[in-house]
């Protein structure tokens, strides 16, 4: 009994301190949402809400809506969710901003660690220098592959190589279109009928000969096939576009929501980066090709806008839709790289410089840029970013965060080093992202934008919710 006591007494002191916190959070925002200077607050509170710094922790006197929700949408993550946990009043207002995209939250490293369990994840505020711990549905998270992360939505890939959507903050979990709607996979029944291997093709849009298919067991296609997905709103139908990027040869692949199966984008491959814009699916290639796929009818027609000189060698190109209108075509560039490693060193893949390229809104004018001024880059596994410092307070301007997403080391080598940290473009120095000990290597660390918002399933067929 006593010991319960005391746990129940620990609960209160917990909560009373969380309230604290949380209201001073509210008091540090308010002056600058209302236009007030700290004398003029002191004064509002005393002629309008004479009670309110005495009872702040008691009875939470309830501020208008309208100034709540400007409150909430200045707070990271966990802030916020902790507020919509405080009251009723606080409570809706937390639910009012999950409809509309009303606030900008910065995107945090997801990461496991072993401490922390198998169906539950890490989320590494980069405000506040410290990781929150999320429980997510099963499959566990650290069985699964992580390929993709765009609009607050992870990709994952199970041990039967099967995709699915995962939003780490709501939880909801969406089943995507079987892997064996792929074009280049098949399924192999055993004498039960059951699903056994699958046999994965060489086919390409050029394949000029033929090369026998290779086969693979049900946990081991992924490692061969998957290399990275985006998840897009189709603001014209109000759906969402799911765009993987897949084996052989980096092929290209969509499915839309209601779709029971996977539609191939032939002929081109070696694609490592897309977005979505204005209706149109840009994708850019290892060759340094960007073209656009418009796939808003039945027949998808395909265009080369633009071909980036190679200067350095690397593996990587990324697109970026940037604030102020232009793409951004990055090439990432190793150093200190070995495809056959010695399994005593200690890095494998270092990534030292990030050569930007600008291409204009019309398309037609592409120019080297060695500085973002006051934005910031989020580049990995991701769907590419360019935030602005002046909007995100704990970034630093003219910074790239990158994780590692080279296929060698987040698929073949599971348990290597993590090729992952902030870039200073000023002078390309690099700093450790997060302690080594931190992160566990598998699934790959990766960065997301938190978001509240469940993906609207009520139009038609929708996908399996799992």
């Amino acid at each position: 009994m006593e010991l319960s006591s005391v746990a129940w007494m620990m609960s209160l002191w917990s909560l009373a301190i969380q309230r604290t916190y949380l209201c001073s959070l509210v008091f540090r925002v308010l002056p600058n949402l209302l236009g007030f200077t700290p004398s003029s607050l002191k004064k509002f509170c005393k002629d309008v809400h004479p009670p309110l710094t005495e009872t702040i922790v008691g009875t939470l006197p309830e501020l208008p809506q309208d100034i709540l929700m400007g409150i909430f949408a200045t707070l990271e993550i966990p802030d916020l969710v902790r507020a919509g946990a405080v009251c009723r009043s606080w409570r809706s207002a937390y639910t009012s901003l999950r409809s509309p995209r009303q606030y900008k939250l910065s995107p945090c490293l997801l990461h496991t660690s072993e401490s922390a369990g198998d169906s539950s994840a890490c989320l590494y505020s980069l405000a506040e220098r410290r990781s929150y711990k999320l429980t997510l549905p099963e499959p566990p998270l650290r069985s699964r592959c992580l390929i993709g992360s765009s609009h607050g939505w992870l990709v994952t890939v199970d041990e039967r190589s099967e995709m699915h959507l995962v939003n780490p903050i709501t939880c909801q979990q969406i089943a995507l279109p079987s892997v064996i709607t792929l074009e280049q996979v098949k399924p192999i029944f055993d004498e039960y009928g059951v699903l056994h291997k699958y046999e994965l093709s060489w086919l390409t849009g050029t394949t000029t000969r033929y090369v026998p298919p290779l086969i693979f067991a049900l946990d081991k296609l992924r490692d061969e096939l998957h290399f990275k997905a985006f998840v897009f709103p189709d603001t014209s139908t109000g759906s969402y576009i799911v765009v993987l990027i897949h084996n052989p040869m980096r092929q290209l692949s969509f499915a839309r929501l209601g779709d029971d199966k996977w539609t191939w984008l032939p002929p081109h491959d070696l694609y490592c980066d897309c977005i979505y814009k204005d209706g149109l699916l840009y994708a850019v290639s290892k060759r340094g090709e960007l073209h656009t796929f418009d796939i808003s009818g039945p027949v998808v027609a395909m265009n080369v806008v633009i071909s980036i000189p190679r200067k350095d060698y690397c593996e990587y190109l990324y697109i970026v839709q940037a604030p102020w209108g232009d793409l951004l075509l990055i090439w990432r560039i190793f150093e200190d790289f070995n495809l056959e490693p010695d399994p005593g060193a200690s890095v494998f893949w270092n990534t030292t410089k990030f050569r930007i390229y600008e291409l204009e809104a019309s398309g037609s004018k592409l120019k080297e840029i060695n500085c973002l001024r006051d934005h910031v880059l989020f580049l990995g596994h991701n769907e590419s970013l360019c935030l602005s410092a002046e909007q995100y307070p704990s970034l630093r301007a003219n910074h790239v965060y990158f994780t590692d997403d080279n296929m060698f080391w987040t698929l073949g080598f599971k348990n290597n080093h993590r090729d992952m940290g902030i870039l200073n473009l000023d002078d390309n120095s690099k700093e450790e992202l997060v302690s080594s000990q931190l992160c566990s290597n598998f699934p790959a660390p990766i960065w997301i934008t938190p978001d509240l918002r469940n993906m609207n399933l009520a139009s038609g067929a929708a996908w399996k919710m799992v």
